[in-house]
């Protein structure tokens, strides 16, 4: 194992950011999302923890950067989840599709799905990683509802597997505009749960 650096910034030339990002890939593959920590990681790159705050903000941000995601879905349901209740459906949609639409953003989301199509440890990685940071974030906004947070995650997963992957028609020809129109409303209602009967 290599000797831990010393606090702060490094001097000269360092080797840090890609010696985490080594280690972050390797581990998170092997071990799982919720498997390992930030300070594993740092301990094995032989590098302050504070480091990877430094370099990737939040295990969300190592997350990503370790797969080479140029954008990461948990992060943008983290960016999207706090807005008011009542626009949120609207925010989730158009944010999942400004990604999803732009081709160069999504080129590495689709490598990642192909690994998760055909390699066992990437499948499960992924599964905890909707499971805490997707899934999770959504049932933690929703007062611990996870039945509801589950609707919501499951009705996103469908929409980006059928328009992008499938490419079912008329879905992955509409505009983002008529997608929005078309899926809020039964977005809303998965958020607000089934009504009360009276």
């Amino acid at each position: 194992m290599n000797k831990p650096r010393g606090r702060g910034r490094p001097r000269g030339r360092s080797t840090a950011r890609e010696d985490i990002l080594a280690v972050a890939s390797r581990r998170f593959l092997q071990d799982g999302y919720a498997g390992v920590s930030l300070r594993a990681i740092a301990a094995e790159a032989g590098v302050d923890p504070a480091l990877i705050g430094y370099h990737f903000g939040s295990k969300r941000g190592l997350f990503g950067a370790a797969l080479e995601l140029s954008i990461n879905p948990t992060l943008v349901v983290a960016r999207a989840v706090d807005a008011p209740l009542e626009v949120l459906p609207e925010r989730l949609l158009r944010s999942l599709l400004a990604v999803w639409d732009d081709e160069d953003r999504s080129a590495p989301l689709l490598r990642l799905f192909d690994r998760i199509a055909s390699e066992p440890d990437a499948a499960r990685m992924f599964r905890e990683v909707v499971e805490r940071e997707i899934l999770g974030r959504f049932a933690e906004r929703l007062g611990g509802h996870d039945r509801r947070a589950a609707a919501v995650t499951v009705q996103l997963a469908g929409l980006i597997f059928l328009r992008y992957f499938l490419r079912v028609e008329p879905l992955a020809s509409m505009s983002a505009d008529e997608v929005v129109a078309a899926l809020a409303p039964t977005l809303r209602t998965a958020l607000a749960g089934p009504r009360r009967r009276t």
